[in-house]
């Protein structure tokens, strides 16, 4: 019956525009970093030209400083090249911190506008699409990962552009004292970009674990917040808060151990920084010992051995910052990852959103539904069952303990999320049922196992708190069952034996079974048993996502 609507799941309804024509503005799928990068251009060019104006003048201090030393040891100091000296290192500080200040705010523009842009995206985005996409992921695109894009498309890039620049410049000034001196400082070089891309693998692959990680956690997290009124009726908070604790300790493992391997990065390029500047200094000081004759380190100046010594940290410095900066790579290429995902899935033409289509398509087939018969819809976590079941009952997004939500006429909703008002079992299972004599309430509430649940005592007369509170999601459902069995209308049930014990599974299996004898029942479940019993399965983990009719 439904296999007809099934076959044309990938046709839009006619007038619907799509997302991305009413967000002209949002980023393409697969295309965060180049939304980042463009957004970074103008900030990274002033900030690309600050940082080499402060190398230079970084550069030029040091310069004249050893200068100064040199000759102040030798008896004839001048005290303009000491004011010259000291106007190097004002102007260089003055330029650093105007850098830094770019640096920072190209990162936030970055930031912000592709926050912004992933808003629209998910304005623009049907209420099922979200839906579809995975919480953790949704959250932690939210509040991280821009920023951690931004620090990618700025502060690594900026990075890796002076890895090439500052020690060409460093080495360009060794040259012009002794290019011997410069050429030891450049052959140490190889082997330490070697140990770099061996180990920015592992910080890598680490770093695309903790995101994953962290997604996960946010959904988990989520979903407690979600459950709480049930994990409260069954008085497992502290194992809740346990269970958490236990993730969270996991979470902070697995980045701490990323951050080792970051420092060990760090920790090879002051090893080979130490090598080569110990190296430098035997050398020019057995030169100036003369117990050495080695073209380039004999015969120099005092301030032209200060100076080399002075300059080659700064020939590593960059690498040092690149080596700081490994880490927001890795961390900033998983982000933007995760956001090309996130963004995918708002986008007309992803799978998310073809899926999306199905479950409309679907939803407006609910008159082609058998008018008496239970029909399962049935498919892994996640297949959009939830979904497609809401929509089939005209409720779009989760009514949230809320009494003020419709569903189609002649539908009644049964979940753990339904209305339960204040007052007595009885008042509740008969809410918009008025009148329901009291028969038919004790049948109701019996057949789905309410009159003889221990943690309700009272019967009918049993005391429901403001909201539900003490109640646990599988009392809350039957609630919700028991409502529905008395009202005569289509039943739609979501997860109606998920949070049951096996013998009330059953009992709402039979009261199921029994009640679309004469009317629809229409359930989104993963419980097999019950599946076996419906006449029709809507199977959305299947490839081609049809509908199987089983034969009686």
């Amino acid at each position: 019956m439904l296999e007809t609507v099934l076959k044309h799941r990938g046709k839009r309804p006619t007038g619907a525009n799509p997302p991305q024509a009413a967000n002209p503005g949002a980023p393409a799928p697969g295309k965060t970093l180049c939304v980042a990068r463009g957004l970074a251009a103008p900030g990274l060019r002033s900030a690309l030209a600050l940082q080499a104006t402060r190398a230079m003048l970084r550069l030029a201090f040091i310069g004249l400083a050893a200068m100064f030393v040199g000759r102040m040891i030798s008896g004839n100091a001048s005290w303009l090249l000491l004011g010259a000296t000291l106007v190097s290192l004002i102007l260089g500080s003055v330029v650093g911190l105007v850098a830094d200040r770019a640096v920072a705010n190209t990162e936030l523009k970055v930031a912000n506008g592709l926050l912004e842009a992933l808003r629209r995206a998910l304005a623009a985005a049907l209420p099922c699409d979200i839906q579809a996409m995975p919480l953790g992921t949704l959250i932690a695109g939210l509040q991280r990962y821009p920023q951690a894009v931004a620090d990618l498309a700025v502060g690594h890039r900026l990075a890796s552009t002076m890895l090439g620049l500052g020690p060409l410049l460093a080495a360009t000034v060794i040259v012009a004292v002794s290019w011997e001196a410069a050429l030891a400082l450049v052959v140490l070089t190889p082997v330490m970009i070697v140990f770099f891309a061996l180990i920015g693998g592992a910080i890598r692959s680490g770093a695309d674990a903790q995101e994953k990680a962290f997604g996960r956690l946010a959904a988990q997290f989520a979903d407690r917040i979600r459950t709480l009124p049930t994990i409260l009726g069954n008085h497992a908070l502290s194992r809740e808060r346990r269970k958490l604790a236990v993730r969270l300790d996991t979470y902070a493992s697995g980045t701490m151990g990323v951050l080792r391997i970051a420092f060990l990065n760090a920790g090879i390029i002051d090893f080979f920084s130490s090598l080569s500047i110990a190296m430098l200094a035997v050398l020019l000081g057995l030169g100036h010992l003369k117990l050495i004759s080695i073209p380039g380190f004999t015969d120099l100046q005092l301030w032209q051995s200060l100076f080399i010594l002075m300059i080659a940290p700064e020939y590593f410095a960059p690498f040092r910052r690149y080596a700081e900066q490994y880490h927001a790579k890795a961390e900033g290429l998983a982000a933007a990852t995760a956001l090309d995902t996130l963004v995918l899935a708002a986008h007309p033409q992803s799978p998310a959103f073809e899926a999306a289509m199905v479950t409309r398509d679907l939803a407006g087939a609910a008159s082609l539904l058998p008018r008496t018969g239970l029909v399962a819809i049935t498919g892994p976590s996640g297949s959009g069952k939830s979904t497609l079941l809401r929509h089939l009952a005209g409720i779009g997004s989760a009514p949230s303990f809320d009494a003020d939500f419709d569903t189609r006429p002649g539908i009644a909703w049964c979940s753990t999320d339904i209305y339960v008002p204040e007052g007595t079992l009885g008042a509740a299972i008969a809410w918009q049922n008025d009148p329901c004599c009291r028969t038919r309430l004790l049948l109701a509430a019996g057949n789905v196992g309410l009159l003889d649940d221990v943690l309700l005592p009272g019967g009918l007369d049993a005391l429901i708190q403001a909201g539900g509170e003490n109640l646990s999601g599988g009392q809350r459902v039957r609630i919700g069952l028991a409502r529905a069995l008395i009202s005569g209308r289509a039943i739609f049930a979501d997860e109606p034996t998920a949070k049951l014990d096996p013998g009330n599974a059953a009992m709402v299996r039979r009261a199921l079974a029994d009640a679309a004898c004469s009317r629809l029942v229409l359930v989104a479940t993963h419980d097999r048993s019950l599946a076996l019993l419906a006449g029709t399965t809507i199977d959305l983990g299947a490839d081609n996502r049809q509908t199987r009719e089983k034969v009686a």
